[in-house]
């Protein structure tokens, strides 16, 4: 169970650190494409959110549910077809920030055994809660490497 504590902290600090990575940048810095077909950073912001809506809603089904099925999505098309290059960072930031607070609150109130709950996930195979908790709190992280390397390329 620690290690099931220890990534909740880290998912619990996901949207600290990501607000510190977008930090100070200009509209034309959060869409622009320093590495050709790749995601913006705003892209990338909105693509965390979305993300964890999405998590937030599979981590509740596997507590509520017994053995629901987790259906995957697409990303590529959800940030092309979502108008995730117009989104608002102002409320993006926030929102993602609520989400996971909402979340931690919540799996805090569980009992180590909930941890064991499963899903199936459509191309994963069998999931557990355990698993999709250390795998989001890792997900921010994996995508401040590319922010990260994005505000080198501008310069910021």
């Amino acid at each position: 169970m620690s290690d099931i504590r220890a990534a909740l902290d880290r998912y619990a600090k996901g949207p600290d650190a990501l607000a510190a990575a977008v930090s100070g940048l200009s509209t034309a810095h959060l869409d622009a494409l320093p590495i050709p077909g790749t995601w913006s950073i705003r892209q990338i912001v909105v693509h965390l959110l979305d993300s964890d809506l999405a998590a937030t809603h599979r981590m509740r089904r596997i507590v509520a549910e017994d053995l629901p099925l987790i259906i995957a999505y697409d990303e590529t098309a959800f940030a092309s077809r979502l108008a995730y290059d117009k989104a608002d960072i102002a409320l993006v930031l926030p929102l993602f920030a609520d989400t996971r607070r909402f979340t931690r609150d919540w799996l805090d109130t569980l009992s180590p055994d909930a941890f064991a709950r499963a899903g199936v996930h459509n191309q994963r195979g069998k999931v557990t809660l355990a698993d999709i908790v250390r795998m989001y709190a890792d997900h921010v992280d994996h995508h401040l490497a590319f922010i990260t390397r994005k505000r080198t390329l501008l310069g910021v």
